[in-house]
């Protein structure tokens, strides 16, 4: 493919995916320009991650550095991390607390909504009688503030966007994802228990497939279908908003051991035994309100991740289109009891960069974008279950791929 040109898909539905599709700079730079910075939602944080006035997160979206901040009247902002006098990145900090934000370059500094409040030299300076330099008559601060987005929180989640006429977060979700969103952020305190972080040279695609991609877990992950965790005869449900965009993998843990979807399963370890049998201490929470495990893909930038107890946003940062960063953001409620606490953070250990199962995700997208790279001709198969996007009862399907892929193509017009 050139680099010019949009992937052609070989036929009009999205069971073949182009290789084309995860590779080539100028169709990373559409993606940027019509998802991450066009009329779509993208995850910023959790206000429990700036919880006092003048607390800031440094994060981004796509790949525009931006500061979430909490102002003095405790009101959550988003601005981007871009000096509006010569554009430099001010903010170097992942985390922090000021009264205000400062460019050390000329000192240009902002309140923590993104207003310009003061600069240096502005009005001169007197030497010898007379007033030297300054900016004109005409400037005025308030036409130089800091790129301000819209924001949106619902019950301590941070979105934000460049586009302000963005939908409302709650229609952007769609009634569906929304009830398995407020299913974990239900208004309860939140906790931040620590963070992960990683670079996967891969496509940031590749990591909204994984989770839309109930297939490989049962046959990739050991942990998962050796200890019955996440396989494919769990009782399960996927469902998608009306766009196909989100979607949530929903599951509830079965017995394990050996059975029809172990058969000829190389990754199925009959044997294995855990040296700490404290990984698999499992205490069913109400709110799980049935499912042991759901985990849901809001496009383009998050993960929402409940597994048995273990609670994380997972943040998609693009870097370039073959590479992007992963951050893990693991928290719990301030309800927790100390042995729950313990619990979620023993349980953590199942994810992040040396996860008993995600490591085995990061290998595969790395070894997939290598693929796509040699071969851009051709196409990725995804007829699991069919060639349709629709709402399943089971696992043994790609319709959220699928479904993904039948939005993303109207997006780019592909």
């Amino acid at each position: 493919m050139s680099d010019t040109i949009l992937p052609v898909w070989p036929e009009s539905g999205t069971n073949r995916i182009p290789f084309a599709a995860y590779t080539g700079a100028a169709l990373h730079r559409r993606e940027l320009e019509r998802i991450f910075y066009g009329a779509h939602w993208c995850y910023v944080g959790l206000t429990a991650e700036i919880p006092n006035a003048g607390d800031f997160k440094r994060t981004v979206v796509g790949e525009r550095s931006v500061i979430m901040t909490r102002d003095s009247d405790g009101g959550i902002n988003v601005v981007e991390n871009v000096c509006a006098h010569r554009g430099m990145q001010f903010c170097r900090e992942p985390h922090g607390n000021r009264a205000e934000l400062v460019c050390p370059y000329h000192q240009w500094n902002y309140d923590l909504k993104g207003n310009l409040m003061g600069v240096p030299f502005r009005r001169g300076v007197r030497q010898d009688g007379k007033i030297h330099g300054g900016m004109p008559p005409d400037f005025r601060t308030e036409e130089h503030n800091l790129t301000k987005l819209k924001v949106a929180v619902r019950s301590g989640v941070v979105f934000a966007c460049f586009d302000h006429g963005v939908e409302p977060l709650e229609d952007y979700l769609g009634p569906d994802i929304q009830h398995y969103f407020d299913r974990v952020f239900d208004g309860r305190e939140l906790v931040i228990h620590g963070y992960s972080r990683q670079r996967i040279p891969g496509n940031w695609k590749l990591m909204q497939e994984n989770i839309k991609d109930p297939y490989h877990p049962g046959l990739l992950h050991t942990w998962f279908v050796t200890f019955g965790l996440w396989r494919a005869d769990n009782k399960s449900e996927l469902k998608m908003d009306a766009h196909h965009r989100h979607a949530a993998m929903i599951s509830t843990r079965g017995q394990g051991g050996k059975g029809d979807v172990t058969s000829g399963v190389t990754s199925f370890k009959d044997q294995m035994q855990l040296n700490d049998p404290r990984f698999l201490d499992i205490v069913t929470e109400p709110w799980w309100k049935g499912p042991t495990a759901v985990l849901m893909t809001l496009f383009p930038s998050v993960i929402i991740q409940q597994q048995v107890n273990s609670l994380s946003t997972r943040h998609i940062q693009p870097v370039g289109h073959d590479a992007f960063d992963f951050v893990w953001t693991h928290f719990g409620f301030a309800e927790d009891t100390p042995e729950m606490t313990q619990r979620r953070l023993r349980q953590a250990n199942l994810f992040g960069p040396a996860g008993f199962v995600s490591a085995d995700d990061g290998e595969v997208i790395e070894f997939s974008q290598r693929g796509f790279e040699q071969k851009p001709w051709h196409r990725a198969v995804a007829e699991l279950g069919g060639k349709t996007v629709e709402n399943t009862d089971h696992m043994v399907t790609e319709t959220l791929i699928r479904g993904m892929y039948e939005y993303w193509r109207k997006v780019m017009e592909a």
